[in-house]
C-alpha cells in the first residue's frame, strides 16, 4: 500500500490553481486540508484505483476458459479483442467531457459500479458477437472510469501539494497481481466466469458505498456555462501524448510479446517463459511507488529523462545478450522505466494548460492510448520482416524518443 500519512495542515493555493513543478531540493507546498481528511482522501482515491485494476484483471484472467467455452480460434479472440480498446478510444472525447460537465467525482461514482456490471456481462456472453458488444461495453465505461479517476488523483495532488500521482498508478499495478491471483483461486474452485465476476462486482460496489464521500469533491462546469463538446487540444498536450505514446508502445509489447521473446529468444525453460513479464510487472509496480520520491527528489524532468534512456538500456541489455539473467534485468529496467512515465504525464497534464483537468487528461489518454494499440501489432510486422530480437531493438528507441521529447518540452518549472 503507498504512504497515506499527509503533510500537517496548512494554507495551501486554491483547488483551480496550478501546483509548481518541484525542483531537486525545493520544498513542497504545504496541503489543504486537515490531516485525517487528506488521509482519508488518499485512500479512498487510492481504492478505486485498486477496484478498476482488480476488475480489468479479473477479465484478463479468466480469457482461456471464456476462449474454451466459446469455441474461439486464435484469430477470432485477436479479433474480439479489439472491442475493448475500439470502446475505449471513441469514448475519450465525451469522457473529458463529461468530467468537466459533471466533476469526476460524480462520474466515478457512478461509473464503478456499472464497469463492474459490465465486467459481470462479459461471463454471460454465449457467443462471439455478444462477448464483443460486452468487450465494447466494457471498454466505453472503463475508458469513463480511466479520464475520472485520474482525475480524481490530479485534484488530490494538488490538495497534497507534492507528488503522489505515481502512488495512485501503484495501486492499479498491485491490483493486476491479485486479480490474476483470485482469477486463480476462482479457477481451482471451478467458479465459471460469471460467478466470478459478479463476486468481483459486490466488491467493487461495497468500496464504492464506503469510499465516495471521501473522494475528491472536484469542479463541476457552472450551470448554464457553455462549452463545445469537442475542443482541439492544446499543442502542449500533443507533445505530452507524443511522451506517453512511446511509453505505452513499450508497455504494451512488455505484455503482448515478453513470454514469446523469452520462449523464441531467450529460449528460457518450459517453468521460467513467465520470469520476464513477472519482473516487468514487479518493478514497473515497485517504481510507482518510488516515483512520487524520485519526482520530488530530482524534478519530474530529469526523472522522465532519466526515466527513458533506462528503457533503452534495459531494451538494450535484453537484445544484446538473450540470455536468462541479462534478459530478465533487462525487462527489470524496462519495468522501472516505464513506470513513473505516465502517472507524470497525467499529473502535468491536469496543471499545465488552460483546458479543464478532465479534457486535458482525455486529450493525452487519446494519443498515448494509439501507442498501447500499435506497439504490439509492429513489433509482429517488424518480427515478419526479421527477427523478434530486432522489433525489440527498435521498440528500445522509444526510450531514447522518450528522453528527447522531455528534454525539448519548456513546462516542466510550471
Amino acid at each position: 500500500m503507498p504512504d497515506l500519512c499527509p503533510l500537517t495542515n496548512a494554507f495551501a493555493p486554491l483547488p483551480d490553481s496550478p501546483v509548481p513543478e518541484l525542483q531537486p531540493g525545493a520544498q513542497p507546498e504545504e496541503p489543504t486540508g486537515s490531516v485525517s481528511s487528506l488521509r482519508r482522501m488518499r485512500l479512498a482515491v487510492s481504492l478505486f484505483y485498486f477496484g478498476q485494476g482488480i476488475a480489468f484483471a479479473s477479465w484478463a484472467s479468466r480469457i482461456p476458459d471464456i476462449k474454451t467455452k466459446l469455441g474461439l480460434s486464435d484469430a477470432a479472440l485477436g479479433s474480439t479483442l479489439l472491442a475493448i480498446p475500439c470502446g475505449q478510444l471513441l469514448t475519450m472525447p465525451v469522457s473529458g467531457r463529461l468530467v468537466t460537465r459533471w466533476g469526476s467525482r460524480r462520474v466515478i461514482s457512478i461509473c464503478a459500479p456499472l464497469y463492474v456490471l459490465a465486467l459481470g456481462n462479459i461471463g454471460l456472453a454465449q457467443t462471439q458477437w455478444q462477448l464483443a458488444l460486452a468487450l465494447f461495453l466494457f471498454g466505453v465505461i472503463g475508458n469513463m472510469c480511466n479520464i475520472s479517476v485520474n482525475t480524481q488523483a490530479v485534484e488530490a495532488e494538488q490538495r497534497f501539494g507534492r507528488p503522489i500521482m505515481s502512488s495512485f498508478h501503484g495501486a492499479w499495478s498491485i491490483a493486476g497481481f491479485a486479480g490474476a491471483l483470485v482469477g486463480g483461486v476462482m479457477m481451482r474452485w471451478g467458479l465459471p466466469p460469471y460467478q466470478h465476476f459478479y463476486i468481483v462486482a459486490v466488491l467493487i460496489w461495497i468500496n464504492v458505498a464506503l469510499n465516495y464521500r471521501h473522494l475528491v469533491p472536484g469542479t463541476a462546469s457552472a450551470k448554464g456555462e457553455k462549452r463545445p463538446f469537442f475542443v482541439k487540444p492544446e499543442g502542449v498536450l500533443v507533445q505530452l501524448g507524443l511522451i506517453g505514446f512511446c511509453s505505452m508502445a513499450t508497455e504494451g509489447c512488455m505484455f503482448d510479446w515478453s513470454g514469446v521473446y523469452f520462449r523464441d529468444i531467450v529460449h528460457a525453460p518450459k517453468e521460467y517463459i513467465g520470469l520476464g513479464y513477472a519482473a516487468f510487472m514487479v518493478m514497473m509496480a515497485t517504481g510507482r511507488f518510488l516515483g512520487d520520491t524520485l519526482v520530488q527528489r530530482l524534478g519530474r524532468r530529469r526523472t522522465l529523462i532519466t526515466s527513458g534512456l533506462v528503457v533503452s538500456a534495459g531494451m538494450a541489455l535484453s537484445v544484446a545478450l538473450p540470455t536468462l539473467v541479462a534478459a530478465t534485468i533487462g525487462f527489470m529496467l524496462v519495468g522501472i522505466g516505464v513506470s513513473s512515465v505516465v502517472p507524470s504525464l497525467y499529473s502535468v497534464a491536469g496543471k499545465a494548460t488552460k483546458m479543464p483537468a478532465g479534457m486535458a487528461l482525455a486529450a493525452v489518454s487519446s494519443v498515448s492510448y494509439l501507442g498501447f494499440l500499435s506497439g504490439p501489432p509492429l513489433i509482429g510486422y517488424i518480427s515478419e520482416l526479421s527477427s523478434l530480437r530486432w522489433s525489440y531493438a527498435v521498440i528500445g528507441i522509444g526510450g531514447l524518443l522518450i528522453a528527447f521529447q522531455v528534454a525539448r518540452l519548456k513546462i516542466w518549472n510550471q
